[in-house]
């Protein structure tokens, strides 16, 4: 985390946490419903995408145990959040797109 000093680490820690407003125990559940399938269900802790597992792994984390690759999903799912996000809530997006933001730990429908 060389390229980040304490200050940006932190702001950007805030921004993960707003932009992610699924708990940990959300995000699983979602994972795992996600990826079962009627021949077949992944192992519980490979269920869903890399991305979902991976921003699953950083809310279980400490900020101070945080890996570079872990700093680099948590701007990635930032920026995505942010484009994705739309500014009118009277024209939510299509259940794949929810789906898809879901996956990054973002319920589009959950309110504050």
């Amino acid at each position: 985390m060389a390229d980040r000093n304490s200050y940006e680490l932190d702001a950007l820690w805030a921004e993960f946490h707003r932009a992610v407003n699924m708990t940990s125990r959300e995000l699983d559940a979602w994972l795992r419903t996600s990826a079962a399938q009627e021949t077949s269900e992944e192992v519980p802790e490979h269920a869903g995408p890399e991305a979902g597992r991976h921003v699953l792994a950083i809310l279980q984390k400490r900020r101070t145990d945080l890996t570079d690759e872990d700093v680099r999903v948590m701007a990635r799912v930032v920026d995505t959040v942010a484009a994705e996000r739309r500014t009118d809530a009277s024209e939510p997006g299509g259940t794949a797109w929810r789906h898809r933001m879901m996956t990054l730990g973002h319920d589009p429908l959950k309110t504050a």
